[in-house]
């Protein structure tokens, strides 16, 4: 069966990567003067999340490293909801996949599900971890970026962390359950402020990536400025997000989902998907009628969600998943779609012969088709060459080199000729 040739392309974004890290963790977290609010020797809760952030080792131990040098005692703790599938260990074992570890970051790891509750906000029981609410104060270490399930001028960063991260595995099954009916924004916004309320909390390390998933940004935010700040953070780390460049592609290949990619397993708002099954909501995003997922990210670790996004996918994706996280991270947030498995094939040339004609074009050689890796690294992909007069009219591309034939290997995968991908 003939499918079209493939050019390979580079998409080139702006580099804004930070060059000395560790100098501008101390900083901004010294001009923001958190410390000044602790007596010397209290101990500081710094909450880290579940996410593949660029440099989040060396974010973290720096700003360890600067609390140390005020005289403090900061431990870390997992700020996260359902991941590391909803265990103490689990949650510690996903910051130490990370390299978050006690001899990496020089402190202690508390790792707790315990809550204390915190009485209503709104209709809505608020809860926060344990461990932490026993320290002097907390500092949340979240990156600011665009949701995956929702739009709105406050999305994921230090006030989601706050409701869900803080919230941990007791918190989220009951925000998630609210937001079905209020919105996940107001949620963690009526969370955050309630959880503001208890004075605990420091303030926080906004991060900020790049469209190369470089860091880009990190700025110390004081309490009384986070919810504004992270408005405006948002705003500008959108204008960042990284695309797939051409306008409507009727099957697209995806090499690869998982929770260290986007905590929808691929970003929704790239391949223009809801976890709640919902085809090409996202009018920024272009028009996909089709997705084929051929793997499972090695560092999720079995977490397999957002494999219901694809509409087939090879077997090595079940294989190479676990139910049991699969499923608490897909229940918990109320996802159920997001972890249905789509009809699942022996090899690629299996999945692309027998899937093709369900994405709406007549003949196989005249699909619109598109080739990533992932959702998080789009500065390497391939189009059909029936594509070119589109790729060529963007500036931001390169075109490597002629176009190629898919080829397949003996046991019907494609060859990665796309060596980078």
């Amino acid at each position: 069966m003939e499918f079209p040739r493939f050019l390979l392309v580079r998409q080139r974004f702006p580099d804004q990567s930070i060059q000395d890290i560790p100098g501008r963790v101390r900083e901004t977290l010294e001009a923001a003067g958190l410390a000044h609010r602790l007596r010397p020797g209290s101990s500081v809760a710094i909450g880290v999340g579940s996410r593949g952030i660029a440099n989040l080792q060396l974010i973290v131990r720096s700003a360890v490293e600067w609390w140390l040098a005020q005289g403090m005692q900061p431990f870390v703790f997992p700020a996260m909801g359902s991941h590391g599938a909803a265990t103490a260990p689990g949650q510690a074992q996903v910051l130490a996949k990370y390299g978050i570890t006690e001899p990496e970051i020089g402190c202690p790891i508390r790792s707790s599900l315990s809550v204390i509750e915190l009485g209503e906000a709104g209709g809505i029981p608020v809860c926060i971890d344990r461990v932490a609410h026993g320290a002097g104060g907390i500092m949340l270490c979240a990156r600011v970026k665009w949701h995956t399930d929702f739009a709105g001028s406050l999305e994921s960063g230090l006030f989601k962390m706050m409701a869900i991260g803080l919230g941990k595995f007791a918190g989220a099954r009951v925000y998630h359950s609210h937001a079905h009916r209020r919105g996940l924004e107001d949620v963690i916004r009526t969370v955050g402020r309630r959880v503001l309320d208890t004075g605990k909390i420091l303030g926080g390390l906004a991060i900020m990536e790049d469209g190369n998933h470089a860091t880009a940004h990190l700025e110390a935010i004081r309490v009384e400025e986070m919810e504004r700040r992270e408005e405006e953070l948002l705003r500008l780390v959108k204008t960042w997000k990284p695309t797939i460049p051409v306008t409507e592609l009727d099957y697209l290949i995806l090499n690869e989902i998982g929770k260290t990619i986007s905590g929808a397993g691929m970003d929704p708002k790239i391949v223009n998907r809801s976890i709640h099954g919902a085809y090409n909501p996202w009018p920024d995003a272009p028009v996909i009628h089709r997705i084929y997922l051929r793997g499972l990210n090695k560092h999720s670790y079995g977490n397999a969600v957002g494999l219901g996004m694809a509409d087939a996918i090879h077997r090595r994706v079940i294989q190479a998943m676990k139910r049991g996280p699969t499923y608490v991270n897909g229940l918990t947030s109320g996802a159920i779609a997001s972890i249905r498995i789509p009809p699942t094939f022996k090899c690629d040339k299996e999945a692309l012969e027998r899937t093709w004609i369900t994405s709406g074009a007549l003949r196989p050689n005249e699909m619109r088709m598109g080739w990533i890796r992932n959702t998080q690294d789009l500065s390497m992909m391939a189009f059909s060459e029936n594509l070119r007069q589109e790729l060529e009219g963007n500036g931001s591309l390169e075109i490597l080199g002629p176009a190629r034939e898919l080829v397949y290997g003996d046991g019907g995968d494609l060859e990665e000729w796309l060596s980078v991908l």
